[in-house]
């Protein structure tokens, strides 16, 4: 009888031994791995923050990236909100023990990176956030089954992310079709500017002012007096107006003193403008989808004898958010992300040849659709050729459009704590501002439709391989442990080297094939000789 008691002594020890090796080896693996997941998320978003600027050659790929980089990380001191929505608003980690909850966190994370590196060695912008919600989802529903999901808060994200699309669809069509019908492709032109400018600008300007302050930025305490002392008074509307008022007296005063060289400048600043609020609502909104999971893990393992729902409560420091949002803008400078702004660039393009592929069914689908497109003349100007030898993919006025729209409508989200994706909402507004001056009424218009086909499809399925993947690593690493960590970081790293081999493949494919497109008589001759 003491053999047995001293036996079952023993394997109680050596259980509560074996609990906190897992919690301290788990939390050091989320801590490392939310490093990697902040340069995923920079690597495959960066297409949304510097598309526009970048398509419309307005400055280069690398001064954008600059811009985008000290934006995301002021925004993403300010993101305190959207990471309580993402990292304890999905699923109550309180239903379930510290051991499980960690678990979830390091799946998601295996699943994530992954997943995120193969889109982007691939060309193709994914939704993190979707990414996020749906890892979340899968691996919660291994640990605790349906009771443990907060379907409200859940459904209210997804539903958030789905009209955010069609949102800035509706918005970004009739804005462009609105200015372009006013501007034309006179950009530059001071007589023009004169007539239109102050009311565009101006527009531009409230609306990003507006939504920054007001409803991206209104936890902030002076946002939080501004709001109250000038907003709540008047009314959001009277709010509006002013903004516009003063911005559109401020750009004609401009144009009017400056002349020429303001007129030349006016769209181009609007741009870089847009590109920087835009880049500072991304690090509020989407720091949550790589920070959340690997601080709330940090959290567990710092008190862990207090239980989950202490762990959960504690706030998030500054310093901690903004070294985060540093590692989006290193994940933004890397080699692969050039990949997915060039795809998102030419997708949108108003160039006629694009270095573009999709799968063969979705260009039927596309060359199916575009017979009903009908014979209306182009209101997109024809593509220029910069010194450098650069073809523009899109024009001034249209970069920002798409910057002005996405950057509200993201922003408005993450002042209601949604986080909304970025990359829904850039890319919506991409198509839309493009149908808008009817870019498929030429060049490789079935390409360009059949692209997006095959972006739409692909988000899709990234919501299903996040749920299904995180599901299943996640009971992996419950069951087998620490083998269970390292089984799936193994598995992680053979897939991302399959991936990028097969995704390098297909990029010189797609580059030879653009090539043969833009001088078939070349490869004519070579295929005779």
């Amino acid at each position: 009888m003491p053999d047995t008691i001293l036996a079952s002594t023993n394997l109680l020890l050596a259980a509560g031994l074996s609990q906190k090796l897992f919690l301290i080896g788990a939390g050091i693996v989320a801590g490392g791995m939310l490093l990697w997941d902040s340069i995923e998320v920079g690597r495959n978003d960066a297409a949304n923050l510097v598309n526009a600027v970048f398509g419309a050659r307005v400055i280069s790929r690398r001064a954008a990236i600059l811009v985008a980089a000290l934006a995301v990380i002021l925004g993403a001191a300010a993101s305190s909100q959207v990471m309580e929505t993402a990292r304890k608003g999905i699923f109550d980690p309180t239903a379930i023990t510290i051991q499980q909850a960690l678990a979830v966190y390091v799946s998601v994370y295996i699943v994530d990176t992954v997943l995120l590196y193969g889109y982007s060695a691939f060309g193709m912008p994914v939704s993190t956030t979707a990414c996020l919600v749906f890892e979340l989802l899968g691996a919660a529903l291994a640990m605790g089954g349906l009771g443990v999901i907060h379907w409200p808060k859940a459904s209210k994200v997804i539903i958030a992310i789905i009209a955010s699309i069609f949102t800035t669809g509706i918005a970004a069509f009739f804005i462009q079709r609105i200015v372009r019908g006013a501007v034309r492709d006179r950009t530059r032109n001071l007589t023009v500017l004169l007539a239109h400018g102050s009311w565009i600008g101006g527009g531009m300007l409230a609306g990003l002012t507006y939504f920054m302050l007001v409803k991206g930025m209104k936890h902030i305490a002076f946002v939080k007096h501004l709001n109250h002392d000038f907003v709540q008074s008047y009314g959001p509307l009277v709010t509006l107006l002013v903004l516009w008022a003063l911005f559109g007296i401020l750009i004609h005063i401009l144009l009017v003193l400056f002349g020429k060289a303001a007129a030349r400048r006016l769209f181009p600043t609007l741009a870089v403008i847009g590109t920087f609020a835009m880049a500072f609502a991304f690090g509020q909104n989407d720091l949550a989808n790589c920070a959340s999971p690997g601080l709330a893990a940090l959290n567990l393992l710092r008190h862990w004898h207090e239980g989950v729902a202490v762990a959960t409560k504690i706030s998030i420091p500054v310093w901690a958010l903004a070294g985060c949002g540093a590692l989006l803008g290193l994940g933004m400078m890397t080699k692969t992300s050039q990949r997915v702004t060039s795809a998102a660039v030419h997708a949108g393009s108003m160039a006629h040849q694009v270095r573009l592929w999709a799968p063969r069914w979705c260009i039927r689908i596309a060359r199916l659709l575009l017979r009903f497109r009908g014979k209306q003349p182009v209101l997109a100007p024809l593509p220029e050729v910069t010194p450098s030898g650069k073809t523009t993919h899109y024009d001034v006025l249209r970069a920002c459009v798409i910057l002005s729209v996405s950057a509200s409508v993201i922003a408005t989200a993450s002042g209601f704590g949604l986080p909304v994706s970025t990359t829904y909402v850039a890319f919506a507004a991409i198509v839309a501002t493009g149908m808008a001056d009817r870019i498929l009424q030429r060049g490789d218009a079935d390409l360009k439709l059949a692209r997006t086909i095959w972006v739409v499809f692909s988000w899709f399925a990234a919501a299903l391989i996040a749920a299904a993947a995180a599901f299943g690593v996640c009971l992996l690493v419950f069951h087998a442990g620490f083998a269970g960590i390292a089984a799936g970081i193994a598995i992680n790293l053979a897939v991302r080297r399959v991936l990028r081999r097969r995704a390098d493949a297909l990029e010189a494919r797609v580059r030879e094939a653009a090539r043969e497109r833009a001088h078939p008589e070349l490869f004519a001759e070579e295929y005779e000789g």
